[in-house]
């Protein structure tokens, strides 16, 4: 299967800016090798014009490949004048070069007539290194408002993602149905063992808090996130029973590590809307690490009118973990279970601040 071909850019305006620069640059060249004679004729003016165009396209081409180079071999910010430095230097010395093979080749097929001179050389190869200087600074500018531009845009899809990751982590927890159940638990609980009550009500107490406190938040870590989980945990088992079972294995190596708050609650909830729950079928979770991944693996135990908002959750999850790190999550599911790797976020590879 063939692919296009794919010519690397330094900015989104590099055609626009090749055009602009480098066809007035072919005028201004021809009029110092050819004087008045450059216009003596549209046929004389049209095929100077189009050859050095050309030409100083393809030199652009090749300006922009060096440009690129030294933007990756030097991205840090504080590289910045050192690769300027660098870029201006090759520049300066590819147009001696390009216009001296210019020069001669036009004197040596006498093309439209021309004829070498040192002076010519000395017009042009000044005109051409002002115009790549300027070009040089103008590119860097516009890379690095794009760049901005680029910063802004994922800030904001960000945030959108951050409000559809509350509703989503919240709607479970906030909704009637949710808070009818856990009163009606405590309520069964007061009746049956205060003591028990008294320990359901402190989940509940914190299962809310944390939600007040870390939903706004961007990253938290593992070790936070396990604690909320263990209390949500403790909500859901003390109504389902056998028919709910949670495993965690996480070692405190691994605790440390960050990912967005109510991950885990979004998968855990997602797992439980899908699949059946009950005493002779439980639903099995488990939470471990897996080098630097967090897993999370559920049976698969389809309900009958289920409703599939299961892509959705994953949607909201992967577009955080791709804004946050440029990692993608890994999901891999048969008929028996369902396995999300979650990648492990540092501090190091925070890409939005």
């Amino acid at each position: 299967m063939s692919r296009s071909l794919q010519i690397p850019t330094y900015t989104s305006k590099d055609l626009p800016i090749l055009v602009a620069s480098m066809l007035p640059m072919s005028v201004l060249l021809n009029y110092f090798l050819y004087d008045e004679g450059y216009f003596g004729s549209s046929g004389t003016f049209l095929l100077a014009t189009l050859t050095t165009f050309v030409v100083l396209g393809l030199a652009f081409l090749t300006y922009s490949f060096v440009a690129i180079s030294l933007r990756n071999r030097f991205p840090a910010e504080a590289q910045l004048l050192k690769r300027m430095a660098i870029c201006i230097s090759i520049f300066v010395l590819m147009s001696a070069v390009y216009i001296s093979l210019l020069l001669l080749s036009y004197d040596h097929f006498h093309f439209l007539g021309y004829e070498y001179s040192e002076n010519d050389f000395g017009l042009a190869y000044t005109s051409f290194v002002v115009v790549n200087v300027f070009l040089t600074f103008l590119n860097e500018g516009i890379y690095r408002f794009e760049r901005y531009r680029a910063t802004i845009t994922e800030t904001e899809q960000l945030k959108k993602e951050y409000i559809q990751s509350q509703l989503l982590g919240l709607k479970s927890q906030m909704n009637p149905h949710f808070l009818f159940n856990s009163l009606n638990t405590l309520s069964s609980l007061i009746n049956e063992d205060a003591d028990k009550a008294e320990d359901f009500l402190d989940h509940m107490s914190k299962v809310y808090r944390y939600l007040l406190r870390n939903n706004d938040e961007q990253l938290v870590t593992v070790e936070t996130e396990l604690g909320f989980i263990h209390s949500y945990y403790h909500l859901l088992k003390a109504r389902h029973a056998e028919g709910l079972q949670l495993h965690i294995d996480v070692p405190e190596s691994h605790r440390s590590y960050m990912i967005p708050p109510l991950t885990l609650q979004m998968i855990v909830e997602n797992a439980m809307s899908q699949n059946e729950v009950s005493k002779s079928n439980p639903l099995l979770i488990s939470i471990h690490a897996v080098y630097e991944w967090l897993e999370v693996k559920n049976s698969v135990q389809p309900k009958m009118n289920n409703q599939d908002v299961f892509c959705e959750v994953i949607d909201n999850i992967a577009n955080k973990f791709r804004l946050l790190c440029q990692q993608e999550l890994i999901i891999r599911q048969n008929r028996r279970e369902r396995i999300i790797q979650l990648p492990l976020i540092t501090n190091k590879e925070l890409v939005v601040a």
